[in-house]
């Protein structure tokens, strides 16, 4: 019987929470203990590898219980000290460097990197510093380039198309115009197949500027044949032909969703509503497939580790897990094409973009 390694693995979790992040950190811990591995989680995200490193060692009696759980425990921070690197800065005042050097000083044979693409293109960073990194794509948004679908994404459509449910019954008992803000900085995914699974009557993507006239058409054509309530789903990156995206304080998206339902109801004269759905599409418990999509990629992030292949990301491909290089995953996001199938689709069914 050959002997068990007794190598070191790390693990993070970087940029914004999704559900499926503790499934993940669950299955590295049992798939790194099944060969003798030992696992470190580091705790707030890239920023733990600084100064004093902040880190912990997680067992399988630490994951108990993690698979349904949201959040993660390791919890998480955005970019904070790792922006775009600056070449030119000294070795000593490099958080990349000094990254790599806490990796190289906790003696790790690899380091999971969890996260969307900022996360990825950090972790590309210290690739080419030297760092032992394997990706795992993260983000409810489902835009991360090289990979077909990442985790969060399901859990943040059935939020979503829970909240249209929910709205068509009030919609259609006060004749209203329902608007439903969804999250969508770049991309439109979860307007798109939140809106299509829950009947939605008008989508705005980003991907897809919109004119509001064409929205209010779209309403009174609905109101002359007898519809007397529609359901608006508005990403929160969407703009219109003759406008920017929108922004609250500290250069955060916002306020679309309130745009598009008070120039309708001034349009229409329909009694219009908006809700903005926002953060609770990240909270709560994964669904059943983001359980499993994280427990796939957690054991195929392991298993990459033991065949050293770093510099790359797991993937779902069709039915597989692969490993794609990272940088398939970063310098670009994944975005809805105006003609893809499911545009077509809805458009086939009377949804309007607001664009025709």
């Amino acid at each position: 019987m050959m002997r068990k390694s007794t190598r070191r693995i790390g693990v993070l979790t970087s940029g914004g929470d999704a559900p499926g992040l503790n499934a993940v950190i669950r299955a590295v811990v049992k798939a790194a203990s099944g060969m003798g591995w030992e696992t470190l989680g580091i705790q707030d995200g890239f920023e733990g590898l600084l100064g004093e490193k902040n880190y912990r060692v997680l067992t399988n009696a630490d994951v108990q219980g993690l698979l349904p759980r949201g959040g993660t425990i390791l919890r998480t921070t955005n970019k904070g000290h790792f922006g775009v690197r600056n070449p030119n800065v000294a070795p000593e005042e490099d958080p990349y460097v000094q990254a790599v050097q806490s990796i190289e000083e906790l003696g790790l044979h690899g380091l999971i990197t969890i996260g969307g693409e900022g996360t990825q293109r950090i972790a590309l960073e210290l690739y080419k510093l030297g760092a032992p990194v394997i990706g795992v794509p993260k983000t409810i948004d489902n835009d991360l380039a090289g990979t077909d679908r990442t985790f969060g994404f399901d859990t943040a459509l059935q939020v979503a198309t829970d909240a249209i449910d929910r709205l068509h019954t009030t919609a259609a008992s006060h004749n209203r115009v329902m608007v439903l803000e969804v999250m969508g900085r770049h991309t439109g995914w979860i307007a798109l197949h939140a809106g299509l699974a829950g009947g939605a009557d008008v989508i705005l993507i980003p991907e897809i500027p919109f004119s509001i006239d064409t929205v209010a058409n779209k309403i009174r054509e609905r109101e002359e044949r007898g519809n007397t309530f529609s359901i608006v789903v508005v990403a929160e990156g969407s703009r219109a032909v003759d406008g920017d995206v929108m922004y609250v304080s500290d250069g955060r998206l916002g306020g679309v969703g309130q745009f598009v339902g008070d120039r309708l109801q001034q349009l229409t004269d329909k009694d219009t509503r908006v809700v903005v759905l926002g953060h609770l599409q990240r909270g709560g418990s994964p669904t059943p497939y983001d359980r499993l999509l994280s427990t796939r990629y957690g054991a195929a992030a392991v298993s990459a580790a033991a065949k050293s292949i770093f510099g790359e990301m797991v993937a779902l491909r069709a039915q597989d897990i692969i490993t794609v290089p990272l940088t398939e995953a970063t310098g670009h996001l994944k975005t809805v094409r105006p003609h893809s199938d499911l545009v077509l689709c809805a458009r086939a069914l009377g949804v309007s973009f607001g664009d025709e």
